[in-house]
């Protein structure tokens, strides 16, 4: 039997889950509504259960909040990182109602403007060069290790979406503004 995904549910910080990875096409059911809905999140699951339910869970689910409350789930640790300024109900959103992404170590969102910036997916330099401000960003990320100018760019020139080295790329929702870091293997 092959499965119609019905359209995604939207996601105010994590805009295309299913261009990112992070949900993707399944004839899994969800263990929390038990429904083949066609798609499926294959991200981070930070729970006491959590073997059970990454692959498991539909971004349906995930976005009313079902999941969560089911299995005590959160989908990125927001437990450290969070500007003061951001609202507590900001923080629940990303933690237990927005899919996560997966990276090569520990996963860490973004925040600007008072709020939590919207996820856009790996980006290597080729994706970071559209965007100054992000690119500027990773080129100093490493400035407090005392890399040189020269170090910062052969690190940078060598980021690929999906390579050992690659930067997650984010958007501020308030001012536009793109933000990122990396992270390798």
């Amino acid at each position: 039997m092959k499965l119609m995904a019905a359209h995604p549910p939207t996601f105010l910080y994590h805009p295309n889950p299913i261009g990112t990875g992070s949900v993707v096409s399944s004839e899994s059911r969800c263990r929390a509504c038990g429904t083949a809905r066609g798609l499926i999140y294959t991200g981070p699951v930070y729970a006491v259960e959590s073997g059970g339910l990454r692959n498991n869970l539909c971004p349906w689910c995930i976005a009313d909040g079902i999941a969560a409350e089911k299995f005590g789930a959160e989908f990125t640790d927001v437990g450290w990182g969070v500007p003061e300024d951001v609202p507590e109900h900001v923080r629940r959103e990303i933690a237990t109602r927005t899919p996560g992404f997966s990276g090569w170590q520990h996963e860490q969102w973004l925040y600007h403007c008072s709020d939590a910036t919207a996820f856009l997916g790996c980006a290597g330099f080729a994706e970071l060069s559209q965007h100054s401000d992000a690119l500027d960003m990773v080129l100093h990320e490493n400035d407090e290790f005392g890399w040189s100018a020269l170090q910062s760019q052969t690190y940078v020139d060598g980021l690929t979406p999906d390579g050992e080295s690659t930067a997650y790329l984010f958007r501020c929702r308030q001012c536009g503004c793109h933000l990122a870091y990396t992270d390798m293997s």
